[in-house]
């Protein structure tokens, strides 16, 4: 049976219509397991995916070696999967050069932000070192990659919706 079509949220939900999807780009920066669950669930809900590698490719998806190549625009929400990487600050740098719709990192809070002091030593300004959100996606108390990349996308979703990614309050 169609849903209510005047609730478009709904009619989406039924598959009366299409979600509108073509705003969504996702850079998933470093070739690793978490990047490879995170484009495999963004592209499910409509993202256009690629990965940003100076070094390593994922098979199977688009991978670039540079920000600019990577197409980053202000549609896109890149995602670094991997805060260790020696690379992190000259490929961060570069991407917040570029007019990301937004920009985070994954990594603990109970952990120093190592994206923070390599972007200083780079001489990134302050409110560009600010547009990187840490830690990032929803609490879900995520363990496996797919696990993070859920709460990941999920975070980002929220975030394009104005929503704090909470749980509903049951009301009355």
């Amino acid at each position: 049976m169609p849903s209510d079509s005047t609730d478009i949220a709904c009619a989406m939900a039924h598959g009366d219509v299409p979600s509108p999807t073509g705003d969504r780009r996702l850079v998933a920066v470093f070739a690793s397991p978490v990047a490879r669950q995170l484009v495999h669930l963004a592209a499910h809900v409509g993202y256009d995916c690629v990965v940003l590698d100076p070094v390593e490719q994922l098979e199977g998806v688009p991978c670039f070696r540079t920000a600019e190549e990577a197409g980053i625009d202000d549609t896109t929400d890149v995602v670094v999967t991997d805060h260790d990487r020696p690379e992190l600050g000259d490929v961060l740098a570069a991407v917040l050069e570029r007019p990301a719709r937004w920009v985070g990192v994954m990594g603990s809070p109970r952990h120093t932000a190592p994206h923070v002091a390599a972007l200083q030593e780079r001489g990134v300004a302050p409110g560009d070192v600010a547009r990187v959100h840490r830690p990032i996606g929803l609490d879900i108390g995520s363990r496996s990659p797919a696990e993070i990349a859920v709460a990941t996308v999920a975070g980002l979703l929220a975030d394009r919706a104005g929503r704090s990614g909470g749980t509903y309050e049951v009301r009355p």
